[in-house]
């Protein structure tokens, strides 16, 4: 059996102007290493017939587990989005309807819109729902929210991500350095992401991460038909991860389907196209047989959406449509006299709503204009990833890819940043130059999730855990990597990147004493409330403007760092 090519946790010099460079890693850290020594050779005197009900973890990991798995409990009664609602309806669709009328019924607002793997999933959750509370599953029972379904539901997204937990699990087993990378599999497993997403404001992409990387683990591991199959069910689970495609189709077609030489390798050519046939075939064929795939299309893809969501993403659009903000203060005072104001966009991108947004300054932003951009930059890393398919170099180009679509793609939800957060955690320990990256994107891109839940009673909880998690996972990487900035532009970046950090506490005290110091205004100002959007109504959504331009700020500089430290290395 051959042994893993490659490990995540390599030791590269940098590429960051001003001369950052690695710290080597030690070959080990000595923490638990006889205890797996002597589990191990437990394992060893097993019979063959038993070997599969070797759990093979550690005692660290089964705290790890249960510790987590106690706090994801504990939050059953916690505040839940709409998105609860939602997934409760596709448990009623799918159980209650034949096949055909699953992307045709209408009774919910909240209609089936993931691909058709999904349903499947729903599916098989509908069947104990059923046995359950049959209340859950009843199509006309609309926003059900008794304690049984709360706890059922609640209890499928931790069973289900064990899927994620596994993985991780694996990704310790075939690592170069397991202690680091038993730190970068515990911080996936615990990421504040999906605390907040999945656990409290409720989704399965614990789940569907955890798909993703089983795919990478098969790609680390040499398996690419495997890597690539995978990813094909990932993709009629989500569609979303379709932003993370280019990446895939570039590093299959060169590394497996091309000889060294860059000819046509058949065999393997076709294997793939199989294997990628048969998975869409078994999602897609029965739609295809009924003549709906054009409605199961028009579901996944509704192009009637605006350029942003309600809560801007912290991306290059918020900050465009933020400087559309300043522009239209300074030309309301007569400043700028040149500057031409649509009035249709005075509103549009304050209103909170999910139509079309209208710049009332800045010339608009069409679908069109955002396709082009993320594939224009897609298209110089996959021009790397052509010249170097390595693992490394394919986990790098696949971050890429989703930052690219996070960054310039239309209508983009907060919630994407964990496609860049994911993949980006296999990289931190590379060198200074990646933690560094991994450090701004995950701080900007966790704050950037705290929105999602704005009840009092959560506040605390994801301020308290997500500084936990920073602590313990940045602070060990650090000691392993950190080497001090040579040269003046180096500490410049170095001391600015440190004051932006910095800024995340004073940022939430402000979103944190806002609200209170308008409440106690707002008598004063209640007569300013006539619709002409002057007043506290119009400072409203103040917190949320600077939580995403702030984290925008962060975000967008980690995108450019990863991309300069990518395309400026020979590795």
């Amino acid at each position: 059996m051959s042994q893993p090519r490659l490990s995540p946790i390599l030791t590269r010099s940098s590429g960051l102007p001003g001369g950052e460079k690695a710290h080597p890693l030690p070959d080990a850290i000595p923490e638990e290493s006889s205890t797996k020594d002597s589990q191990d050779a437990v394992a060893e005197t097993m019979p063959g017939r038993f070997a599969w009900l070797k759990l093979d973890m550690t005692k660290t990991e089964w705290d790890i587990l249960i510790a987590s798995t106690c706090l994801k409990l504990l939050l059953f009664p916690a505040y839940r989005s709409t998105d609860f609602e939602v997934h409760r309806n596709w448990l009623a669709i799918t159980h209650s309807l034949p096949l055909s009328k699953w992307y045709y019924d209408t009774t919910s607002e909240w209609t089936l819109d993931y691909p058709p793997f999904f349903a499947y999933f729903e599916k098989l959750l509908s069947i104990p729902a059923y046995f359950v509370d049959p209340k859950i599953v009843d199509l006309n029972n609309l926003n059900y929210g008794a304690w049984t379904v709360v706890a059922y539901q609640r209890t499928t997204v931790i069973l289900t991500e064990l899927a994620l937990g596994a993985a991780v699990l694996k990704y310790i087993r075939g690592a170069e350095n397991p202690a680091m990378q038993r730190i970068i599999s515990a911080s996936l497993f615990l990421h504040p992401g999906f605390l907040i997403v999945d656990h409290i404001h409720f989704q399965y992409n614990g789940f569907m991460f955890g798909i993703l990387l089983w795919s990478l683990l098969m790609a680390r591991n040499d398996r690419k038909l495997a890597s690539g199959f995978l990813f094909a069910v990932l993709l009629n689970f989500k569609h979303i991860y379709l932003y993370l495609a280019p990446a895939y189709f570039v590093w299959l077609l060169r590394s497996y389907c091309l000889s060294p030489t860059g000819a046509l390798l058949p065999s393997r050519f076709l294997s793939l196209a199989n294997a990628v046939i048969v998975v869409f075939l078994v999602s897609l064929g029965p739609f295809l047989l009924m003549g709906q795939l054009p409605q199961l299309l028009s579901r996944l893809f509704p192009f009637t959406r605006g350029l942003n969501h309600a809560y801007w993403a912290p991306n290059v659009w918020a900050l465009v449509t933020a400087l559309d903000r300043v522009l239209l203060k300074v030309a309301s005072r007569g400043q700028l006299s040149r500057l031409s104001v649509n009035t249709s966009g005075v509103a549009s991108t304050s209103r909170g709503l999910v139509g079309d947004t209208v710049f009332a300054v800045i010339p608009a932003v069409k679908p069109i204009h955002t396709f082009a951009i993320t594939v224009a930059f897609q298209t110089i890393y996959m021009g790397k990833l052509w010249t170097n398919t390595s693992y490394k170099s394919f986990v790098t180009a696949l971050t890429l890819c989703g930052f690219t679509s996070y960054m310039f793609g239309w209508h983009v939800h907060e919630k994407a940043i964990l496609l860049v957060l994911v993949p980006l955690s296999l990289l931190a320990a590379e060198d200074n130059a990646h933690f560094r990256t991994f450090m701004i994107a995950s701080v900007a891109g966790i704050y950037s999730l705290f929105p999602l839940l704005f009840t009092p009673a959560e506040t605390l909880v994801k301020i308290i855990y997500s500084v936990l998690w920073t602590i313990f996972v940045l602070k060990p990487i650090h000691r392993q990597v950190y080497q001090f900035p040579r040269g003046i532009f180096a500490v410049i970046v170095d001391v600015l990147e440190r004051l932006y950090l910095a800024g995340f506490p004073l940022l939430q005290l402000f979103v944190t004493l806002f609200p209170l110091l308008t409440q106690r205004r707002a008598p004063a100002q209640a007569s300013l409330e006539d619709g002409s959007g002057d007043g506290a109504s119009a400072m409203e959504f103040l917190p949320l403007m600077l939580t995403s331009v702030y984290c925008a700020v962060g975000l967008v500089w980690a995108f450019i760092r990863l991309s300069f430290v990518y395309l400026t290395r020979k590795d």
